[in-house]
């Protein structure tokens, strides 16, 4: 009775210890694999990727027509330049403009006081009028002894003291007529105009100073601009080919200030020097610009380009795109899987912000512009942008 009672009384024990061993080994397995679990998938987070892809800008290789020029810093400089001075002495009682100011040929500049040479006028013109009198009396006193020469009524010699009278009073009506003239110049020099058209500069004598004819210091200087000059040199070594163009045709010209926003002024080639000078191994030359707008200014310094021939199917990139490393110039070319060559290149010259690529490449291709630091040969690139 004894052994069966303990029989059934153990049987459901085991069992409960069986259940409860499951549970723990099930509460201990979840446990781990939560733990293990979290640090197996933050170990792979934390694992290592492959390389990302550099973000850059790219061009595309262009084939253009693109002009030929050569670069030169100018000095701008009047197309004419007049110093304007006094013709007779006198008072300046008039200043007909304001300095800086464009003006007109034949425009008053000063008024000296006429008055002075108003009465001078007068008095040629009374002596004038009084010769030209003696004269006529001389003349028509000639005429009649020539009458009594004919009839032998005088002398030879009386007629040749009349008439020497008469050539006499004719000289002397030839020198009063003389004298008015001057005179009448004279009053005109009191009102001095501009010569040219052009912009005067700074009034070096006042209104009310006395001035002097012909004297060492200019009243004002008067500088035409339109047309203007712009003066440089190049190369001896680009003469040749320089006079060679310009016999099949004005050449054209570019000039611009430095850091200037406004359109380049364009003109023609007027003037080669005829020598080279042997100091510096240059030639000078001339270019003729109309200035409608004033864009030069004299002794302005511009860079000029004179343009000698048109280069047909010349290969073209951005200028930011060539580097220069310790085997030449290259770029950056991008393949169609989006990685990077790098390429050598021979840059034949440079215009504005374009670079005329002799070989090296290829028209279509695709080469960086911005982001060049950052790449190596087969680099993976991802494009941000596309100048065309």
């Amino acid at each position: 009775m004894d052994s069966s009672l303990r029989s059934r009384v153990a049987a459901p024990t085991s069992k409960r210890l069986f259940v409860f061993g499951g549970v723990g080994l099930l509460v201990v397995a979840i446990v781990l694999f939560a733990y293990f679990g979290t640090e197996i998938l933050a170990n792979e987070r934390k694992a290592p990727k492959g390389p990302s892809a550099i973000p850059v800008s790219v061009a595309p290789v262009l084939q253009e027509v693109v002009p030929f020029r050569l670069l030169a810093i100018g000095n701008v400089e009047a197309f004419s330049t007049v110093s304007v001075k006094a013709r007779v002495d006198g008072q300046i009682v008039e200043v007909g403009f304001k300095e800086g100011e464009e003006v007109a040929h034949g425009h008053v500049l000063f008024r000296i006081d006429p008055r002075p040479y108003e009465a001078a006028l007068r008095q040629a013109e009374a002596n004038f009028l009084r010769d030209t009198a003696q004269k006529k009396q001389a003349r028509s006193q000639e005429s009649r002894y020539q009458e009594l020469l004919a009839k032998n009524f005088v002398s030879k010699e009386a007629y040749a003291q009349i008439r020497t009278n008469a050539d006499t009073a004719e000289a002397v009506a030839q020198g009063s007529r003389a004298a008015l003239d001057n005179a009448k110049l004279n009053l005109e020099y009191c009102t001095i105009r501009s010569p040219i058209d052009g912009y005067p500069g700074k009034i070096q004598i006042q209104m009310g100073n006395l001035v002097k004819a012909n004297d060492t210091l200019p009243l004002v200087v008067i500088n035409q601009v339109h047309p203007i000059y712009a003066n440089f040199s190049v190369p001896e070594q680009q003469l040749r080919a320089v006079r060679g163009y310009m016999s099949s045709g004005p050449l054209a010209v570019e000039a611009l200030a430095p850091g200037s926003d406004q359109p380049a002024a364009a003109g023609t080639l007027v003037f080669v020097d005829n020598a080279v000078d042997p100091s510096t191994g240059t030639i000078k030359l001339r270019a003729q610009f109309q200035n409608g707008e004033n864009a030069l200014w004299p002794g302005q310094f511009v860079n000029v380009r004179i343009k000698l021939y048109d280069q047909n199917d010349a290969l073209v990139v951005p200028s930011k795109s060539v580097q220069t490393g310790p085997n030449g110039q290259y770029v950056f070319v991008v393949k169609p899987d989006m990685t990077t060559e790098l390429r050598m290149v021979a840059v034949q010259r440079n215009e504005g912000d374009r670079a005329i690529i002799g070989s090296g490449l290829q028209k279509g291709e695709r080469v960086v512009t911005q982001g060049q630091l950052r790449l190596s040969a087969g680099a993976k690139v991802e494009v941000k942008s596309q100048t065309l």
